[in-house]
């Protein structure tokens, strides 16, 4: 019983760390690959480098993406880089259209703004609680939250809510991304 309530508990967290948009510019890591690309002029040499620093680059793209992605999945700026669009905004060829069909408040960054972070941080507020605070230079917050029903995650931005994913589309998730 308690294998299956921690295996769930995994779930759960991974797929509200996947939600809050997991998918970004990698910019910790590509300052470590600009760094590495500097250092030396032969390819071989680049490898070696890269090789050694591979602890470093685990580390910046774990960072990457549950913190840094993350923020710029809901804020449409990536804090490290400056860069925006978010890369999930950008572009590109589509095989499979869906924006057509959902509300306008789906399409666009919940959490945009003109002025920059100042801080972030996520914490578990319970067992069934997972928050995100986001704090802005001129003194306003947001905050994402995520709230595990029996059967359920309950998405909430400011208290508003947004939408519900079964743990079952949870567990599907996590299998098919092979976590």
């Amino acid at each position: 019983m308690k294998l299956k309530a921690l295996k769930t508990a995994v779930v759960v967290g991974l797929g509200i760390s996947s939600l809050t948009g997991c998918m970004g510019q990698m910019a910790t890591t590509g300052l470590v690959s600009k760094f590495n690309l500097e250092i030396v002029d032969n390819r071989y040499a680049r490898e070696g480098m890269f090789l050694l620093l591979s602890p470093v680059y685990g580390l910046t793209g774990t960072v990457d993406l549950f913190i840094f992605n993350a923020i710029e999945f809901w804020t449409g700026t990536n804090p490290i880089s400056g860069k925006s669009p978010a890369v999930v905004d950008m572009p590109t060829k589509n095989y499979i259209k869906v924006n057509g069909q959902l509300d306008p408040a789906l399409k666009n960054v919940p959490l945009s703004s003109n002025v920059e972070i100042d801080n972030a941080t996520m914490m578990q507020i319970d067992e069934n609680t997972m928050q995100m605070d986001i704090s802005y230079i001129d003194g306003t917050t947001k905050q994402l939250r995520g709230v595990k029903g029996e059967n359920d995650v309950a998405f909430y931005v400011n208290d508003q809510y947004v939408t519900t994913v079964s743990n079952q589309e949870l567990e599907q998730y996590v299998q098919a991304a092979n976590i």
